[in-house]
């Protein structure tokens, strides 16, 4: 056996546990942790999006394939409409995504040491280990793509037929997040650079697989066909460059290597030197290639790449083995460093009230969601109106899900995401509405050109001190189009119309 670890997962540790024990620790309290958290914090603004998703679980949503909103229905339906329910799943799925990088770790060949410590390491990364209980397309992604390298590990060192499990796994990731197609080039990248892939290769098994992810993936495209190809259309519209800012690239680099935690980073960029672990790399290529070309054109959010993490990881952990000087120290800090920021992290979530703070809180977009909607909903009431509107489906998916708001809550603008709201939940848009701007959101110019009659009321604010956002609210009434199937966003807002 390898030489202990310790519970942080580096070297030699004084608490004399296996490699694996370690992780189950860290896991154990990574994700008791995640729960807690999970259950004591609003919802985000995506995540209070997605949850609109599950009231109505469909084969397909505008943005999202539908793994998501399944996921989230199952949640609530175990643990209540709120948020640990919305969250429940993501949370379970962290732990399990992590078991799966120390399956494929030692499918690949690495020792207990390099496989736990990749586990560890993927928790002491600041991106899973804060965002691992966000109910996000990343969670039931990052899942389902480590699922498919567990199966085809599998496959080359044992029976073929694990094949159709890769391809059921990919096609579940592929009902999670588009970006799952990669995996297809990358395993055929995999493949083709051994004999023994190209071996597999000449057999039915790796194709049958494909044809699996297939069957599992066809309800969402049999969705997308009978709507418009509404998420095909959003989704591989990003593909097409329409300008050249090779600014967002340094910007995909410096966020991946905060998000990742410096030091892994460190151990991700000699992994790449001295190709470790070469076939998880490998896998990995197509989709890490799509987003750098994606960043010369717009920018990549930080989650995009989490699929990529457990791979990442478990080549950093190989290519940190036996280093020496310098390099161990930094082996040593990797995970009590990622672990213990996560962990200020989330103490500050938990601890600071909503008060009034010297400095912008980096946690504003979770805070005073309670009583912001208890402030809309006088507003309301004040202004004499049936409904309440934003152009950003956040806040307005937010206010849907405050019991504070005792009216419906509509996005004024894309109303082609709404596809799952039953006539009883819209907004009646023939009769008056408060719509609320966003600080820093130009669709108030749309309103006059939307509604007959526009009339500013007092502004409402979210948040205190250097935390506060202030948000424009208008009386709207008479619409001049068929707001509730097209809403406002195709309107022109030229130079000349300034805000009503």
């Amino acid at each position: 056996m390898s030489a202990p670890i310790s519970a942080s997962g580096s070297d030699a540790g004084t608490l004399g546990l296996s490699p694996t024990v370690a992780l189950a620790a860290v896991l154990l309290a990574a994700t008791a942790v995640r729960l807690w958290v999970g259950a004591s914090v609003p919802l985000t603004e995506d995540e209070a999006y997605y949850r609109l998703w599950s009231l109505r679980p469909a084969l397909g949503y505008f943005d999202h394939p539908p793994m998501i909103a399944w996921w989230i229905w199952l949640g609530r339906g175990i643990a209540g409409d709120d948020p640990l329910g919305v969250r429940l799943l993501p949370v379970l799925s962290t732990a399990a995504t992590t078991w799966l990088t120390l399956d494929v770790a030692r499918q690949a060949g690495f020792g207990e040491r390099v496989a736990a410590q990749a586990g560890v390491w993927l928790n002491a990364t600041l991106l899973v280990g804060f965002a691992g209980e966000m109910a996000v397309p990343d969670e039931p992604a990052t899942l389902f793509w480590m699922a498919t390298l567990a199966c085809a590990f599998r496959a080359q060192t044992g029976r073929r037929a694990w094949w159709l499990g890769a391809g059921v796994a990919a096609g579940l990731a592929c009902l999670s997040k588009y970006s799952a197609l990669f995996l297809a080039p990358g395993l055929l990248i995999w493949l083709a650079l051994t004999a023994e892939g190209r071996r597999a290769l000449r057999t039915p098994w790796p194709w049958l697989g494909a044809l699996a992810a297939g069957a599992v993936f066809a309800p969402n495209v049999a969705w997308n066909a009978a709507h418009g190809w509404m998420t095909f259309a959003k989704q591989f519209g990003r593909v097409a460059a329409t300008s050249f800012e090779p600014a967002f690239l340094a910007k995909l680099l410096l966020d991946q290597t905060l998000l990742l935690n410096p030091l892994i980073a460190l151990f991700v960029g000699l992994a790449i030197r001295r190709s470790a672990a070469w076939p998880l790399l490998a896998i990995s290529a197509p989709f890490a290639a799509y987003l750098a070309v994606h960043s010369l054109h717009a920018e990549v959010q930080g989650q995009w790449p989490a699929p990529l993490y457990p791979a990442l990881v478990i080549a950093a952990s190989a290519a940190a083995e036996e280093t020496r000087g310098p390099l161990a120290a930094a082996r040593r800090l990797a995970a009590p460093f990622g672990l213990a920021v996560v962990a200020a992290a989330f103490a500050w979530l938990l601890a600071s009230p909503d008060r009034a703070l010297p400095f912008r809180d980096p946690l504003a977009p979770y805070r005073d969601w309670t009583g912001f909607a208890a402030r809309v909903e006088a507003a309301r009431l004040g202004a004499g109106a049936a409904w309440v509107g934003s152009p950003t489906y956040g806040v307005a998916a937010q206010l849907a899900a405050a019991p504070a708001l005792r009216a419906p809550s509509a996005q004024i603008l894309q109303r082609e995401r709404y596809t799952f709201e039953t006539p009883t939940e819209r907004a009646n848009f023939n009769e008056p509405g408060l719509v609320l701007i966003p600080p820093g959101n130009p669709s108030g110019s749309l309103l006059a050109r939307c509604f007959a009659d526009v009339r500013p009321r007092e502004p409402l604010v979210r948040g205190e001190g250097a935390s506060a956002a202030t948000y424009a609210a208008f009386r709207v009434a008479g619409p001049l189009r068929d707001v509730e199937h097209r809403g406002c966003a195709d309107l022109p807002a030229g130079p000349e119309a300034a805000a009503p």
